[in-house]
């Protein structure tokens, strides 16, 4: 079985495209050992990225509900007293609220679809822990400051085998986060980061230097770069640092700088 990336392809000039001209292409290209294959991950590392993957769903789908919940009560004209309204404090407020009719039936459902989110969401991690329990390179990105054990299961669930990248530029361009580069004659032209490959690895990258900006091997780039372009460019920048760093810990299964840094 062949897996044809379609970006290998450079369709997009084609004037005239339908079915039998796609066919009659491919076949050629496959004669002639010229078609742009993905790379097929191995049924384990596929049930791995259906638990990720899922459990990415139900967090949209929680924050979706919160949202929702304060929806209903600016509607209200309901002022949230807390920042955090759906922990201890927040939730004995929502009890006190007096919410009536079709507000208070929303309300309540919305608050049940939260519970069982959390509920589902707990059950998805602990699942995920146990599959990667015995995995060296699943525990060697998770000395980067900013990763924990869910961006660590994200890494390595999408990057999967990471020989298959030559380098940690090559990982970085697969997840997006490389600028474009055109080129012609002497011109060569950069804009923003292409955002092609996983959508996954970018976020839990970019999400990963959020806070901490990828600690002390990191900082210092994102710092020089926030001073010049403004801090969404030095987050992008620090975070394909710390991509480059989750690569040679996957590759090596550990990051020496920061070993040399621990000694």
């Amino acid at each position: 079985m062949h897996l044809v990336h379609p970006l290998g392809l450079h369709w997009d000039s084609r004037r005239v495209k339908n079915d039998v001209l796609d066919a009659t292409e491919l076949a050629r290209r496959l004669s002639r050992n010229d078609l742009p294959e993905a790379w097929i991950a191995p049924p384990e590392l596929r049930e791995l990225r259906e638990l990720v993957r899922y459990r990415a769903k139900l967090v949209a789908l929680r924050i979706s509900a919160k949202a929702q919940v304060h929806a209903v009560m600016a509607k209200l004209g309901i002022l949230p007293p807390l920042v955090d309204m759906f922990g201890p404090g927040g939730q004995k407020l929502l009890d006190e609220m007096a919410f009536e009719g079709a507000y208070a039936i929303r309300i309540a459902s919305l608050r049940d679809l939260l519970e069982i989110c959390g509920r589902e969401l707990t059950m998805i991690e602990r699942a995920v822990a146990r599959r990667l329990r015995g995995h060296v390179g699943y525990r060697a990105v998770q000395a980067i400051s900013g990763v924990g054990p869910v961006m660590a299961s994200i890494f390595v669930a999408e990057i999967g085998d990471v020989s298959r990248f030559h380098s940690a530029g090559h990982l970085c361009s697969w997840a997006g986060l490389t600028p474009t580069h055109r080129e012609s004659d002497i011109k060569v032209t950069r804009g923003h980061i292409t955002k092609q490959g996983s959508n996954l690895v970018r976020w839990a990258a970019i999400e990963d230097v959020a806070c901490y900006h990828g600690g002390a091997p990191i900082a210092p780039t994102y710092a020089r770069v926030a001073a010049r372009r403004g801090a969404m460019i030095a987050r992008v920048a620090a975070a394909r640092k710390l991509l480059c760093l989750a690569y040679y810990g996957l590759r090596d299964r550990e990051i020496r700088c920061l070993a040399e840094a621990a000694a």
